[in-house]
């Protein structure tokens, strides 16, 4: 796997940021950040092989890890089922035919 599935790592990864500051140390961009967030850090354990999961579903679509684990648990807590998705999927690719 690669270290980094997020797209744009390799135009920045050459690039020194020691003297970066974290967004909570700019008190304009930590407004933004918590103004457009919608988002909040957290730690949890997952299981090894779940976790592995993710990281290869991610690196086959080219994606996240974070971002599909986030998507399960969203359908998940909606009660979304895969059977619902794959029938939304046919609705929506037989209406674009």
């Amino acid at each position: 796997m690669k270290s980094s599935s997020d797209a744009m790592h390799e135009q920045y990864k050459d690039m020194d940021f020691s003297d970066a500051k974290p967004v909570s140390g700019i008190p304009a961009l930590a407004k933004l950040q918590a103004e457009s967030g919608g988002k909040t850090r957290i730690t949890m354990r997952l299981d090894n092989d779940v976790l592995a999961i993710f990281k290869a579903r991610a690196e086959m679509t080219g994606g996240n890890y974070q971002t599909l684990i986030n998507e399960a648990l969203k359908q998940f807590a909606v009660g979304q089922t895969l059977a619902d998705v794959v029938r939304e999927t046919i609705r929506q690719e037989l209406h674009a035919a």
